[in-house]
């Protein structure tokens, strides 16, 4: 991989999200508004500061999702990516670059909904504010990766969608939203313990209640690092030039 080309391509990649109106207000604005109504229902009730944080991993998580992964499919369908790979660029360059350019869009997505939920939905945060963004940028960021990943094996945009049922919704249903992960069977609670979406909740909720000390909500963090790693190298070997 190179440096230059890996920014090079995540400049690209900005560039084009920058002419598209309708990207930047799904990605920076949706997951505030989705919020924003939640708490709107729950307003004359407790149940906002229960579930709020669990809101900011998920809402943010599957837009970087569909977003990564149809942008990306878009670059293999129309041959982008065919004439790119001709050139001196490497699969990796390629990933990494969409990594960085939809991980700056997640800093700036999760800013937006951690300041719209806590100053303007006036969720309760006991901990650290700056703690709880950190939470929310990494789960926004294995959103992208997870959509990467979706992205090399989906053919059309419709088998992305596919991938909602088989990738997110059982990390939505096992991840602490519903019912406390440690109220769940033993075999699921076992099994919500592989999904990365259940520790960014985990964390966010520590952070939120102050319920947990920072070693801990660092712990969650590398495990949410690692699955955005392993992530980003999968998709890269098993990136393909163009969809047969």
């Amino acid at each position: 991989m190179n440096p230059r080309r890996t920014l090079a391509t995540a400049g690209r990649v900005l560039t084009q999200i920058r002419h598209d109106p309708r990207t930047i207000v799904l990605l920076l604005v949706v997951p505030s508004l989705l919020i924003g109504l939640l708490a709107w229902i729950f307003s004359d009730t407790p149940v906002f500061d229960t579930v709020g944080p669990a809101m900011i991993a998920l809402f943010p998580f599957i837009v970087m999702f569909l977003v990564t992964s149809i942008t990306t499919l878009r670059e293999r369908r129309t041959g982008t990516l065919e004439r790119l790979l001709s050139m001196p660029l490497g699969k990796g360059d390629f990933i990494l670059g969409y990594t960085l350019a939809f991980g700056l869009l997640a800093v700036l997505q999760s800013a937006v909904a951690v300041g719209y939920s806590v100053w303007v939905c006036g969720l309760t945060i006991t901990g650290s504010v700056w703690l709880l963004l950190a939470v929310a940028v990494a789960d926004a960021v294995l959103g992208t990766a997870l959509g990467l990943l979706a992205s090399a094996f989906a053919r059309t945009e419709f088998q992305v969608v596919q991938f909602m049922p088989a990738l997110v919704f059982p990390q939505i249903l096992l991840g602490g939203i519903f019912l406390p992960r440690d109220q769940l069977p033993d075999a699921l609670r076992a099994f919500s313990d592989w999904l990365p979406l259940s520790h960014a909740i985990d964390a966010l909720q520590a952070v939120a209640n102050d319920s947990q000390d920072a070693a801990y909500v660092g712990g969650e963090l590398l495990i949410i690092g690692a699955w955005i790693v392993g992530a980003v190298v999968l998709g890269s070997i098993t990136l393909r030039r163009r969809t047969p």
